[in-house]
C-alpha cells in the first residue's frame, strides 16, 4: 500500500505548483537513476531546484519536463536533472580523526610492509564520490608527504563522481582561498600555489599534487564499479546515507570487493558498514580491513 503523501508545500516558482504525482515520478526516476532516495519532506527542494530548468526550456507544468526526461534517448537531460538534485558538501581534510589514522598508522604500515617484502611500493586509493575534488587532493597531500616519491614509491589515487559538472570543477584543481583555511600549514607551503592577476583570491594544487590523481565517472548506484585495479584504501564517506537500504547494502558490497586483502574502507562518520560484512573486520569506527583468504 502507498502512504499517503503529506500536503505539498507551494513554492512560487512561475512554473504550475507540482502535484503529487508528479512528485512521485521524481522521486522514482531519480532512485532508479543514482540510487538516491528523496523522502516526501524533499517537495520543495524538488521544486525551487527543477523549476529553474523548467522555465529555460520553455515549459510551463513539471509533467511537461518529464516527458522531456524520460523520452530522450541519450539521458542529456536526466543528467542534468541529477546535476540539479545532488548535494556537493565537502572540505579539504574533512573527518581529521581519520586522515590521523591514515598518516599516524596505515601509512607507517604500507611502509614496514614495503620492507620486509610483504607488498609493493605501488600504492591504489579511490575517492569516490570525490565532489568538488578537496577529498582526493587531501589524500594526495597526506601520502606525498610521508612517502618519498617515485621511483621509491608509485602514487594513484582515482578521484570519482556521478557528476561530470562537479568532475571538471575537481579536475581543475582551482579553489576560492577561503577553503583553503582546513589544510595544515606545511602542506599548504608545500602543495598549493596562491592565484595572482586573475586568479587573485584563489588557490591552485600544484603539479605534484595533480601528477597523482585521476578523474572518472562513476554511478555508485550501478555496480560492480568499472573500476581498475583494486584498492588499498577506499573513501566512501557520506553519500551512501542517500541511499535506501537495499541500496546502500548492495554499493558496500561492490566497494569492498574492489579492496586488495588487508585494504581499508573508510565511511561517513554517521555510517555502518551494511554489505559485504563477512568479509572485513572493523579497525574502529567507520574504518573496515577486507580479511585476506
Amino acid at each position: 500500500m502507498t502512504a499517503p503523501v503529506p500536503p505539498l508545500v507551494h513554492v512560487d516558482t512561475g512554473v504550475r505548483p507540482i502535484t503529487a504525482a508528479e512528485f512521485r515520478t521524481f522521486q522514482g526516476l531519480i532512485h532508479a537513476t543514482a540510487g538516491i532516495w528523496l523522502g516526501d519532506g524533499k517537495q520543495a527542494l524538488v521544486t525551487s531546484r527543477v523549476a529553474r530548468r523548467v522555465r529555460e526550456l520553455g515549459l510551463t507544468t513539471f509533467s511537461a519536463y518529464l516527458e522531456r526526461v524520460t523520452g530522450e534517448a541519450d539521458g542529456a537531460e536526466r543528467a542534468r536533472l541529477i546535476e540539479a538534485l545532488c548535494t556537493h558538501e565537502t572540505q579539504f581534510f574533512r573527518e581529521p580523526e581519520q586522515f590521523e589514522y591514515l598518516e599516524g598508522s596505515l601509512i607507517p604500515a604500507w611502509v614496514q610492509d614495503a620492507q620486509a617484502g610483504l607488498r609493493s611500493r605501488a600504492l591504489h586509493l579511490w575517492s569516490a564520490a570525490c565532489s568538488s575534488g578537496e577529498e582526493a587532493y587531501s589524500l594526495a597531500m597526506s601520502l606525498l608527504a610521508h612517502l618519498p616519491p617515485a621511483p621509491v614509491w608509485d602514487v594513484e589515487i582515482l578521484a570519482t563522481d556521478l557528476s561530470a559538472r562537479i568532475l571538471r570543477q575537481a579536475r581543475s584543481g582551482i579553489w576560492p582561498i577561503v577553503r583553503a583555511a582546513k589544510i595544515p600549514p606545511a602542506y599548504l607551503r608545500r602543495f598549493m600555489r596562491r592565484g595572482r592577476g586573475e586568479q587573485a583570491g584563489q588557490f591552485a594544487a600544484g603539479p605534484e599534487l595533480r601528477h597523482v590523481i585521476r578523474f572518472a565517472q562513476v554511478n555508485l548506484h550501478e555496480g560492480p564499479y568499472p573500476v581498475e585495479p583494486r584498492f588499498d584504501a577506499i573513501f566512501c564517506r557520506n553519500v551512501l546515507i542517500y541511499f535506501e537500504p537495499e541500496g546502500r547494502q548492495r554499493a558496500h558490497h561492490h566497494l569492498v570487493d574492489r579492496l586488495v586483502p588487508g585494504g581499508e574502507l573508510f565511511l561517513g562518520h554517521a555510517e555502518t558498514l551494511q554489505g559485504g560484512t563477512d568479509l572485513v573486520t572493523r579497525v574502529r569506527p567507520t574504518i573496515y580491513r577486507r580479511i585476506a583468504p
